[in-house]
């Protein structure tokens, strides 16, 4: 008995550090990580609204945005999966290690994204890490997704955000 105990308590402890880990309150990358490249997206968050076991909702589709450079010349894109692709074919995918608030109301989160092993190419094949902050806009919509003849509608809600791209040092 005292052994299930034991490992139900760890179980505990690693989901409770896994779940800290996602809603951290830090997204920057790890030490020594070098910033090799930084974009601006400008485009849209999409989202549908969902029939989920708790009800409708708006649940996110996928970004469309142009990531710009610091002259605002377009120099690639940021789409599902969620991807970043520049104009000379380098790509990127993500997934998230680390989410906090944006600072100002109705933006989507500031995040830290690890490249997905395999995914990163060409110019981008050495980033191991992404970063989303400045995020203006994207929160889904409060209303717009309440009966079933909302069901599968789609919203296009305008953002900005800084993506900075990171290598290991």
């Amino acid at each position: 008995m005292r052994i299930l105990a034991a490992s139900l308590i760890s179980a505990l402890v690693s989901i409770l550090a896994l779940t800290a880990q996602q809603t951290g309150t830090t997204i920057d990358p790890p030490a020594g990580a070098r910033d090799v490249l930084q974009a601006k997206g400008d485009g849209f968050q999409i989202y549908v609204c969902t029939d989920t076991h708790a009800g409708l909702k708006w649940s996110l589709k996928a970004p469309d945005a142009n990531l710009l450079d610091s002259s605002g010349k377009t120099i690639g894109r940021h789409f599902a999966g969620p991807t970043w692709s520049l104009a000379d074919g380098s790509q990127v995918q993500g997934e998230l290690i680390a989410s906090k608030p944006a600072p100002e109301v109705n933006s989507v989160p500031w995040l830290l994204l690890q490249a997905k092993v395999g995914t990163a190419t060409d110019r981008l094949a050495n980033i191991k890490f992404i970063r989303r902050t400045e995020t203006h806009g994207g929160v889904a919509p409060e209303s717009g997704c309440q009966s079933s003849r909302d069901a599968d509608k789609i919203v296009r809600i305008p953002y900005t955000a800084t993506y900075t791209f990171y290598a290991e040092k």
